[in-house]
């Protein structure tokens, strides 16, 4: 009996990585981070719904995504959906602008409603938490990733898990972000 309880064991020790490789092992919910305007927001508060996560800049080539962004947002906010955008300034200083003159750029242009962030780092030292959770696979459970540019979209579920990541040159209307969002 001992040694069928031993042989169980090592079976279960071996088999439990594979079984459980590439499963979330902590949510996004787990953070908080500051709006564009200083408030604290508290990442909890999203559950249940699916996020889409854009680093975004005011002076880069793909800044036009916002209003394909606002776009999407109009149309399926009310579906439990909800797009969070990050301006960050780490690749060639292309959203150089305070955070109140960001929001401005961004409500002016392309009349943003979605919820914009306070400028942060999504790369390198000072990468903030949740690029750090949303880029590394031992924080994530999922995948690692490197952002690449400008733009780059990250689609979390309801519970708060990595689900996917799009490239910055990808449309936010792409099939596969239209697809996942409307999937029950």
């Amino acid at each position: 009996m001992e040694q069928l309880t031993l042989k169980i064991l090592m079976i279960l020790n071996l088999s439990l990585p594979v079984l459980f490789k590439g499963q979330p092992n902590s949510s996004i919910h787990q953070f908080s981070a500051k709006s564009i305007e200083g408030k604290i927001i508290d990442f909890s508060s999203f559950k249940g719904k699916k996020l889409l996560i854009v680093n975004t800049a005011s002076e880069c080539g793909l800044t036009p995504q916002f209003k394909q962004l606002q776009e999407l947002f109009d149309k399926y906010k009310d579906r439990n959906f909800m797009i969070i955008g990050f301006p960050s300034n780490d690749f060639a200083q292309q959203d150089p602008g305070s955070n109140s003159e960001i929001k401005n750029f961004c409500e002016r242009n392309y009349g943003v409603t979605f919820l914009m962030m306070e400028k942060i780092s999504v790369k390198g030292e000072n990468i903030h938490p949740i690029y750090k959770w949303l880029t590394q696979k031992k924080e994530n459970g999922v995948m690692n990733t490197r952002v690449k540019w400008n733009f780059q979209k990250y689609m979390v579920d309801e519970k708060g898990h990595l689900i996917g990541m799009l490239a910055p040159w990808k449309q936010p209307d792409n099939r596969k972000i239209v697809k996942w969002i409307e999937k029950k």
